[in-house]
């Protein structure tokens, strides 16, 4: 007897302009089931989502839940049929309670009894196996417990449908085994659950069906059980990806670059961010950043930068203090910032400007003369594009019309094409589909080969064990720990990324 079918989307099209986000899009989920949407970035996997969540309508074709088709006009419709989509930035007001944002947007006003609420809280956690303080304000909670808090906020509104959008993307692997295991609560609960992720080992793990898109269409469903990961790859970008991270060992530590010593910094609220920081940075090594979201990845990589001003320490480049310099300064010292932020256009780039004028503002100081050349950087524009195949229509396009990926591209490859001593990169392959990854990673190696020292902060705990020479945890702005990704597990990191383990094995 074949399952209930929670989700059947048909022929599902979708334009924006003259752009084809969805295809005659076709995917089933069955109820019981965990089913992945795998695809490259600018797949249509979110629009899809998007559109069976409410918050798009399909220009074609056909949305059916349990054998009833739907008309969805706005997110409120889908989630009175039973869909509940969680985003990966969560809608959570922080000065709230638990309990509070559980029932906002309910209709039930926030003087719903206390006892009656307090028992559906207890009883939808005891169905599905959360854990969570009715009471606690949310600006209190690790991620995970934030994201726990979405799922328990979808499952009282009666969701039977669940979608979560990269929803291990700032997990701990701890937190990740509680999030899986909840998933797996819920399939046996009858639930239909849809995970969008570029994590392929998680994918393999927890789902029992894929569906890949490319290009906005539906290349296929398979059996999580009969297909691999290579096919899976293939499926996704059309061709043979090769998944390994060349790695060369480093040799006995030559001289350090940077000297961060005993750094203190306050984030803007007057807290310390950055508490006893002291590392070194050595030519021709990666060392990784690992550390819950928020742990002060961004102050250390702003005060490098000279972004941000420290209350007390030092930072030698190359023997020299840089602490109080202007960014202007340091970066003639050597140090390039490749930071890429969540939002890209607001710190690295102008958005209104094409590749060639965010080269200029760049180099502009360093030409001679009074006048600016823009011949030297066509050039560079032109190598940068063909170098990392970034996809734009010319080099004099304006960057924010293109994709959040190629964004990203331009960013990062600005900043390697100036030869840095140093270079600093945050996220860098946010975004960015399997194949840009895995051009990003051999190009942070071929700058650790020409002797610079890389910081490279990262969010997947697999990909920093295989690229980074040296890892160093933070864990809520101090440092847990630096440690050899060889010597290590991911769960060690994860406890020291909690505050659970210190171990210095650097």
């Amino acid at each position: 007897m074949e399952p209930v079918k929670a989700i059947e989307m048909r022929g599902i099209t979708k334009t924006f302009g003259a752009i084809h986000a969805n295809q005659d899009v076709d995917l089933t989920v069955y109820n019981g089931e965990i089913h992945a949407l795998l695809g490259e970035n600018g797949a249509g996997k979110s629009t899809l989502m998007n559109m069976l969540s409410g918050i798009y309508r399909q220009d074609n074709g056909s949305i059916v839940i349990y054998g009833k088709e739907v008309h969805f006009t706005s997110p409120k419709d889908s989630i009175a049929i039973g869909i509940g989509m969680i985003h990966q930035h969560f809608k959570l007001v922080d000065v709230m309670t638990a309990k509070e944002n559980i029932i906002l947007g309910k209709g039930k006003g926030l003087f719903t009894k206390n006892k009656n609420l307090a028992k559906e809280i207890k009883e939808i956690s005891d169905r599905y196996g959360l854990d969570v303080n009715p009471e606690k304000k949310v600006y209190n909670m690790s991620v995970g417990e934030k994201q726990t808090l979405e799922i328990i906020k979808v499952l009282y509104r009666g969701a039977k449908i669940l979608i979560l959008d990269e929803p291990t993307a700032v997990l701990t692997p701890q937190e990740i085994k509680r999030l899986f295991q909840i998933l797996r609560n819920m399939r046996e609960q009858g639930c239909a659950v849809v995970i969008i992720t570029h994590k392929l080992n998680e994918v393999m793990e927890i789902s029992d069906r894929i569906t890949v898109l490319r290009k906005g269409k539906t290349i296929g469903t398979v059996k999580t059980s009969e297909v691999q990961v290579p096919a899976l790859i293939e499926m996704m970008v059309g061709k043979k990806v090769d998944l390994e991270i060349k790695k060369e060992k480093m040799p006995i530590p030559k001289k350090p670059l940077l000297e961060v010593d005993n750094l203190y910094v306050l984030n803007h609220d007057h807290k310390l961010a950055l508490e006893e920081i002291s590392f070194s940075l050595y030519e021709g090594e990666i060392l990784g950043i690992a550390g819950v979201a928020g742990s002060g990845q961004k102050e250390i990589c702003e005060t490098i930068a000279g972004l941000t001003r420290a209350e007390r320490g030092r930072i030698f480049f190359e023997g020299e203090n840089i602490i109080g310099k202007s960014p202007r300064d340091i970066i003639r010292l050597g140090i390039r910032m490749g930071f890429i932020p969540e939002d890209r256009l607001g710190m690295g780039l102008v958005g209104s400007m094409d590749i060639v004028h965010n080269l200029v503002l760049k180099d502009y100081q360093n030409q001679p003369g009074v006048f600016l050349k823009r011949g030297p950087c066509e050039v560079k524009a032109k190598a940068i594009v063909n170098r990392l195949d970034i996809q734009t229509p010319g080099i004099h396009f304006p960057v924010k019309k293109l994709s959040g990926g190629n964004i990203q591209k331009v960013l990062l490859g600005r900043e390697i094409d100036s030869n840095p001593k140093v270079l600093i990169t945050a996220y860098p392959v946010r975004g960015l589909d399997i194949g840009a990854s895995y051009k990003i990673y051999d190009l942070l190696n071929e700058q650790k080969s020409k002797g610079v020292g890389v910081l490279f902060i990262g969010e997947d705990l697999d990909v920093l064990m295989d690229l980074c020479d040296r890892i160093m945890v933070f864990c809520i702005g101090k440092i847990a720990g630096i440690v050899n990704p060889d010597e290590v597990t991911k769960e060690e990191i994860g406890l020291m990324m909690t505050g659970g383990k210190e171990v210095s094995l650097s």
